[in-house]
C-alpha cells in the first residue's frame, strides 16, 4: 500500500509541476518534478522536466531527461518526438529524423500527430516539399482539421507552384 500511495504523491506532484509551468514558472515546475522523481520516477516526470528545462534554453539538459524517460518507460512517445524536436532547435536535422520517427511507432502517445509535423518542418527546412507535405498530410489524418498542417500544406503546394 505504500507504494501506491508514493506513486498517487508522485502523480499530484507531477501534475503541479505542470500547472507552475503552465503559469510561467518554471524554476518551480521543475522542483515540483523532481520531487515528484525522488519518489517514484516517471516518463512523464523526466519529460516535461526537460520541456521545462527547454524553455529555459537548457536544451543538452532537456534531452538528458528524455533520454531517462525512455529508459523509464520505452513505449512512451513523447520524449523521442522531444530529442527530435529539440535536435531540429539545434540545426541537427538529420539527427532528428531517427528520434520523430521512433515518436511515430510509440505505442502511448498523445498527441500523436506532433511528430509527424515535425517532421514536416523538418522536411520543409531541408528543401523536401513533397515529404514534408506528406508529414503534414499524415497529419492531418490523425487530427482532421488541424489548421496548422491545413495552412503548411497550402503555403507548401503553392511553392511547388
Amino acid at each position: 500500500m505504500a507504494e501506491e500511495l508514493l506513486k498517487e504523491r508522485a502523480l499530484e506532484l507531477w501534475r503541479a509541476g505542470y500547472v507552475h509551468q503552465m503559469r510561467g514558472d518554471l524554476p518551480r515546475a521543475i522542483e515540483l518534478y523532481s520531487e515528484s522523481i525522488k519518489l517514484h520516477p516517471t516518463a512523464e516526470a523526466y519529460t516535461f522536466r526537460g520541456w521545462a528545462y527547454r524553455f529555459l534554453d537548457r536544451i543538452d539538459e532537456a534531452i538528458a531527461e528524455c533520454r531517462k524517460a525512455i529508459t523509464v518507460d520505452p513505449e512512451f512517445g513523447n520524449p523521442y518526438n522531444d530529442i527530435g524536436a529539440y535536435l531540429i532547435d539545434q540545426g541537427k536535422l538529420d539527427e532528428a529524423i531517427e528520434w520523430l520517427n521512433k515518436a511515430k511507432r510509440a505505442a502511448r502517445y498523445e498527441p500523436r500527430q506532433f511528430p509527424f509535423m515535425n517532421l514536416g518542418r523538418l522536411y520543409e527546412a531541408k528543401g523536401m516539399i513533397n515529404q514534408a507535405i506528406a508529414e503534414f498530410a499524415a497529419a492531418l489524418e490523425i487530427a482532421p482539421g488541424d489548421p496548422t498542417c491545413e495552412h503548411s500544406i497550402a503555403r507548401l503546394r503553392a511553392m511547388l507552384n
